[in-house]
């Protein structure tokens, strides 16, 4: 039988499929339904910066940056009183959790800035969580505001919360930054043990109708894993931290996928929310069947095997690629 173990975070996983933040786990049944059904970590939804400041009504800067200008701007912001439970709330059911099921409980904090709310980075610690997951969700409008300056920002949170906490730290990026390996690293010297590769930001649509801006979510589909699969294979052996994959990961070829680009788990909640929690149990068996098939022994085998360090031709992950991915398609085909 294949072994699927594999490690993340300086913790013992029995296999590489972790459930990632989503309304799943808002209340404990979720938690022991994703534990029955095979996943080897969970990581809670998150706990929002604005949930923390709300009370004092001391929203940050960056969020507030523009709203004297546009009043409306502040209807963007959900009634945070219904939007999700508080941060006791939050910890009380994290201690909980912990209390339920025999895996790692991963926290979440979601924001931007350095205040206050990071403090509970140690609550959750406190609060039993194994590691902690920084979800930094900020899009950058600001003509004033550079890249140099936006990346520093990152590198600032990391730092605040790492002297917070004794326990693991991941930070959740997305993929748009001008130089990515370099920022990576940075990360990581700051204090960041693993990297999750990617954040997807919710995008606005237009009503045209109404003139209203009307952001909803898109739950994400397996076309979306080239993007994480890519960086993922680049940064492996490069980076002094873990890589987890997320977004695009619906099937256990998409585990597999992941595993050989160099990621340490794959991290999925778009599947189990449009398909089920059992999706865990699936998956996991067609990738120990895939294993089965082709002489694989375990999961740490095949990491990183198909990373651009270990391919026969590295400039596939670059530039270089481009052109031949154009040449491979057929035009006789339009006309």
């Amino acid at each position: 039988m294949a072994n699927l173990s594999t490690t993340y975070l300086g913790l013992n996983l029995k296999n590489p499929v972790v459930a990632s933040a989503s309304p799943i786990t808002k209340k404990l049944d979720g938690f022991k339904k994703l534990e029955d059904a095979g996943a080897s970590a969970v990581v809670m939804y998150s706990l929002f910066e604005e949930q923390i400041t709300h009370e004092s009504l001391a929203l940050d800067h960056y969020l507030s940056r523009g709203t004297e200008t546009f009043a409306e701007a502040r209807s963007y912001f959900p009634d945070l009183d219904h939007y999700n439970i508080g941060p006791d709330a939050y910890l009380e059911l994290l201690a909980k959790a912990k209390q339920t099921v025999s895996i790692p409980v991963i926290g979440s904090l979601n924001g931007v800035s350095a205040g206050g709310w990071l403090n509970y980075a140690k609550k959750m610690e406190q609060a039993g969580a194994d590691a902690l997951e920084l979800n930094v969700y900020y899009i950058s409008t600001d003509p004033s505001l550079t890249g140099a300056e936006l990346e520093e920002n990152y590198i600032d949170l990391v730092k605040s919360v790492r002297s917070q906490i004794q326990i693991p730290l991941a930070i959740k990026l997305n993929p748009n930054f001008t130089a990515l390996p370099n920022l990576a690293s940075r990360l990581a010297g700051a204090g960041a043990a693993g990297l999750v590769l990617f954040n997807r930001f919710i995008q606005p649509d237009l009503d045209i109708e109404t003139l209203e801006v009307t952001p909803n979510l898109q739950l994400s589909t397996s076309s979306e894993l080239r993007i994480p699969l890519r960086w993922t294979a680049i940064l492996y052996g490069r980076v002094m931290a873990d890589l987890a994959l997320t977004g695009g990961v619906h099937t256990s070829q998409d585990v597999l996928k992941a595993m050989m680009a160099g990621a340490k788990v794959t991290m999925l909640a778009s599947e189990l929310l449009q398909n089920g929690i059992g999706r865990v149990a699936e998956i996991l068996q067609g990738v120990e069947s895939w294993m089965e098939e082709f002489e694989y022994t375990s999961i740490e085998q095949m990491q990183g095997s198909m990373s651009q360090r270990a391919v026969a031709e590295p400039a596939a992950f670059e530039r270089a690629n481009y052109m031949k991915a154009l040449q491979s398609f057929d035009v006789r085909r339009i006309y």
